[in-house]
């Protein structure tokens, strides 16, 4: 495997299920339910390895209605992957589902843009309903690993290493970013909550919290752009991506999907 191709991963620590009428803008007259999962993301080749997110932790998690299956860290070691000794690690945004077990990878530089660093920090989090989706004990973290040399800011489209950009599209927060990532069947984006769901980007149906409206669907037309064709970009929660594409073991059916592989036969 070349420098920059990478095996990719979604690992599933969590999921609970909402009402369409509350996730979406604009609601849904039948209110239906709808199950939303909870992923972080590996990328990892024979030069090195780099995480998507971390996660919440269980007390959080379940503080909020959310189920915990596992650590994230958990899921990763599933993979042979250790999270103590992991060097990268990108945080598309600062959410409470994103950015909390910052402490499990001692070793790692956080990658961040810098206006969402600005926006968990700033006079936006005086408004409650801003600040809702954000935890202070994470922000804290945050900046004592800007105060220790480990954090990488980010302005707009950026290369963390070959083969791997991210990229600022603002909306769901101001600060977030999608990764673009090279694989064997061409480049992937990992959409993280620039798209929550397959019918975000490909009927435009806007999630419930964002920051600005406007921003997160002119977001949703970029991140289409990055991409060669839908089938190769990666909602954030979509039960249906553990559905599309296949476990990289029997044993880990329901749990780890590989994203560096076509969907399954049918499954676009």
């Amino acid at each position: 495997m070349s420098e920059d191709t990478y095996e990719i991963y979604a690992i599933k620590y969590g999921d609970r299920v909402g009402e369409r009428g509350t996730m979406f803008v604009h609601g849904d007259p039948h209110d239906a339910p709808i199950a939303m999962d909870y992923f972080i993301w590996a990328l990892r080749n024979d030069q090195r390895t780099i995480v998507v997110d971390v996660g919440y932790g269980q007390a959080e998690g379940e503080g909020r209605g959310r189920s915990f299956l596992r650590s994230p860290t958990e899921g990763l070691a599933l993979l042979d992957i250790n999270a103590s000794e992991v060097e990268d690690v990108i945080i598309t945004h600062m959410h409470y589902d994103h950015a909390g077990n910052l402490e499990q990878f001692p070793k790692a530089r956080f990658h961040i843009q810098d206006v969402e660093m600005s926006l968990v920090t700033g006079r936006a989090m005086t408004h409650k309903a801003l600040r809702h989706s954000f935890v202070v004990d994470d922000v804290v973290d945050m900046v004592r690993l800007v105060y220790g040399d480990r954090v990488v800011f980010h302005d707009g489209e950026d290369h963390i290493a070959p083969g791997v950009s991210v990229h600022h599209l603002p909306g769901h927060t101001r600060g977030m970013q999608a990764v673009r990532v090279g694989s064997q069947r061409g480049a992937v984006v990992l959409a993280s909550d620039v798209a929550h769901y397959y019918e975000s980007f490909e009927l435009e149906t806007p999630f419930m919290t964002h920051e600005d409206l406007f921003q997160m669907l002119e977001s949703h037309r970029k991140l289409r752009a990055l991409a060669s064709d839908n089938a190769h970009i990666v909602p954030g929660h979509d039960p249906l991506v553990m559905q599309r594409y296949p476990a990289p073991r029997a044993d880990l059916e329901g749990i780890v999907v590989r994203l560096d592989v076509p969907p399954k036969d049918g499954m676009v």
